[in-house]
């Protein structure tokens, strides 16, 4: 794939600091309270200069949720936590509050002693940037500001369609990062072509891990069953049901060999967090058992413990312009995948070498998938498991530095001149072998 030229450029800091300061904006269950505090976490790492510091400011999901104790940063990363208040006045003052948001991280920035003009790159998730965010930082900030654009959302997966909320905000973001952010950071290359048209600088990054939070795989041999495992937070874009509807095709006797272990929703969750009916896997009792929300040393026991993670979601828009993290995760911890190729994945997942890869999305695909899995041996599982684990370097944060820290910062291609767009696409190309 080409690079397209393209014109505009961000402003530079004119006096870098004595340390390199990069700002990160977020609202989230910071650092591996969900999939956006991970991805927060490890841009984070590779986006601090060396010698610098990335300095997370976060405000607190308004449910609450926060970790049970102050969290344990690595090194060049620093937390700035918003003062919590309450948010009175109902709608209106739930209006005001979000947009007296910007004001609120620049006092935060100002009581921890670092100053606006100091920054030598802001970043921030497509769903915190807004037309007052934009203001407040271009009149404080003499750095680029790249906005983190993660998904795509077609008007389809709505009841409701453009009567939805929701699906308002997200599209009259990604126009607000495609005319007003000096860079943009995409999740995948479908994704990436989008933002290029529009003539930013652009930054393919996929989900990344510290392959190093990785244990050796523990899974038992495959003589004592097939044990599959879904972990995340289950929506409808994530195909339980076909799965499950896989699992009832097997032969009685293959059926008996699968265990499927679901984590992130329970079983009365089911029925309205994911396309699964609450009814619906009680004839498979045998074979399917909910964890419901696990921490995160727990998901990643289970990752050690199962033999393939499994997702199956639909060729459509928001699929192939998103990018489960889910992937990266599973070959980090040298756990195979059985999936369906969306998005890039075709690109780090071969099948019969990282994992299984289904011909479709429907519910024959996976149970072929399945047979196919019951009939490996332990060394051809084990094959598996090392080039999984080999795989998962490519999604390693250390891979992307100091590419993501001198794009975030202006150091890199594109900068105030006419310019090719920066993109990881060769290298992802290099890296993937």
């Amino acid at each position: 794939m080409g690079e397209p030229t393209t014109i505009a450029g961000p402003v530079r800091a004119s006096t870098p600091a004595a340390t390199p300061h990069v700002l990160a904006l977020a609202a989230y269950r910071f650092p591996h309270g969900d999939a956006m505090s991970n991805r927060l976490l490890h841009l984070a790492r590779s986006a601090t200069p060396v010698g610098g510091v990335t300095i997370v400011v976060n405000d607190w999901p308004q449910d609450g949720s926060r970790p049970p104790v102050a969290p344990v940063l690595p090194p060049g990363v620093r937390l700035i936590e918003l003062h919590r208040r309450g948010v009175g006045g109902g709608m209106p003052g739930r209006w005001l509050h979000r947009r007296l948001w910007p004001l609120r991280v620049l006092a935060a920035l100002r009581r921890a002693g670092v100053r606006p003009d100091e920054l030598t790159g802001v970043y921030l998730p497509a769903g915190l940037f807004t037309l007052t965010t934009w203001v407040a930082l271009r009149a404080t900030v003499r750095c680029p500001v790249t906005v983190d654009v993660l998904e795509r959302h077609d008007r389809a997966q709505f009841p409701r369609g453009w009567l939805t909320p929701y699906f308002v905000r997200h599209r009259w973001a990604s126009l607000l990062a495609g005319r007003l952010a000096d860079r943009i950071i995409v999740i995948s290359e479908t994704l990436e072509r989008r933002f290029v048209d529009s003539g930013r600088p652009t930054l393919v990054v996929p989900p990344q891990v510290d392959c190093a939070d990785y244990a050796e795989h523990t899974s038992p041999p495959l003589t004592g069953g097939l044990r599959l495992l879904y972990a995340g937070s289950a929506g409808p874009k994530d195909q339980l049901a076909v799965v499950l509807e896989g699992l009832r095709r097997l032969a009685p006797d293959d059926r008996r060999r699968v265990r499927l272990v679901i984590a992130g929703i329970s079983r009365e969750q089911a029925g309205r967090l994911s396309d699964l009916d609450e009814a619906g896997p009680r004839d498979l009792d045998d074979q399917v058992s909910f964890l419901g929300w696990i921490p995160r040393d727990e998901v990643l026991a289970e990752l050690r413990r199962a033999h393939f993670s499994v997702l199956v979601r639909p060729p459509v828009g928001y699929a192939q312009a998103g990018f489960p993290s889910k992937v990266p995760e599973s070959l980090a911890a040298g756990c195979p995948v059985l999936l369906n190729h969306t998005s890039d994945l075709g690109r780090y997942v071969v099948d019969g070498r990282e994992g299984i890869v289904l011909d479709g999305c429907g519910a024959e695909d996976v149970r072929r998938g399945i047979e196919r899995a019951l009939r490996l041996d332990d060394a051809a599982w084990a094959a598996m498991s090392r080039a999984a684990r080999e795989r998962a370097h490519c999604f390693d944060y250390r891979a992307w530095t100091p590419g993501v820290s001198d794009f975030v910062t202006g150091a890199g291609p594109g900068v105030g001149r006419s310019a090719r767009a920066a993109s990881s696409v060769a290298d992802s190309r290099r890296s993937a072998g």
